[in-house]
């Protein structure tokens, strides 16, 4: 279940930055309750507050849906993010309001939001949600409902780990991505850039990367030495079982996927100037 509490309200006719609804990733709660405390502490004495730990997509619907006035916050990683931008998406509420961040989490989870400019800190970034500076954004979107914030990313597994990272877990993604990907020469995928054909299946890819730059899609694609640089509005890549990370997340074994790019779709809070 989710927990929605109210604290003591500083009103927006007061000049504060106007109502927020604050939406703690449960992740972050666990890992490093401190940090998500402090955040949580600054934006309450500086904003009439709702605070929500939504538990389930359904649940993030539900208090999304009903949020009013009120402007999303989110105290948490990339991935915590990335999921309250897909359900605005869905409700066709992205762009309303501008959304604000505050990073808690692992350093490899919370990536993406650095990129963007997101102060590290818990202080300072809420601080950002107060006072800081709505920025339009670019924003990638898949056709399995998906979205991305700064990166996608498909490489070969490194060596002596299927899912390409240290440590990685023998899941089922891993034993697709194992049986799948594991060639030195790079992963077998036909890539589509805006309907023109870039690689087939007896072209290993050795990476395939897709970041949103200026409304379109930057993309790099590394056949073996053989490095193009496109920019495009939508890509399609298919292949057998093929995984991918999406700001770092894996994703995957999918089959399919195509990203197209949705220029100035939400807006953040940043640091002003």
């Amino acid at each position: 279940m989710s927990s929605l509490s109210t604290p003591a309200s500083h009103p927006a006719d007061r000049g504060g930055p106007g109502p927020l609804l604050v939406l703690l990733d449960p992740v972050a709660r666990r890992t490093d309750g401190e940090s998500v405390r402090i955040a949580k502490d600054v934006l309450c004495g500086g904003a009439d507050v709702k605070v929500a730990l939504p538990e389930s997509p359904s649940e993030l619907d539900r208090v999304l849906s009903h949020r009013g006035r009120r402007r999303p916050v989110v105290i948490g990683s990339d991935l915590a993010l990335q999921r309250v931008l897909q359900a605005l998406h869905r409700q066709r509420e992205l762009g309303t309001d501008p959304v604000g961040a505050v990073p808690v989490g692992r350093p490899a989870g919370t990536g993406a939001l650095r990129a963007l400019g997101v102060p590290v800190e818990p202080v300072a970034a809420a601080r950002v949600v107060l006072g800081g500076a709505p920025r339009k954004l670019d924003l990638v979107v898949d056709d399995g409902g998906g979205v991305v914030l700064s990166e996608v990313r498909i490489a070969p597994p490194q060596q002596g780990d299927p899912l390409g990272r240290p440590g990685g877990l023998r899941s089922l993604w891993a034993k697709f991505a194992a049986a799948e990907q594991a060639k030195a020469s790079g992963v077998e995928l036909r890539v589509e850039a805006d309907g023109r054909l870039l690689a087939d299946l007896h072209q290993p890819v050795r990476l395939l990367r897709v970041v949103p730059v200026d409304g379109v899609l930057e993309l790099t694609v590394d056949l073996g030495g053989a490095v193009q640089r496109h920019r495009v509005a939508a890509l399609r890549v298919a292949g057998r079982h093929f995984g991918y990370e999406a700001d770092g997340a894996r994703v995957g074994p999918v089959r399919a996927r195509t990203w197209t790019v949705h220029a100035g779709a939400w807006e953040l809070m940043l640091p002003a100037g």
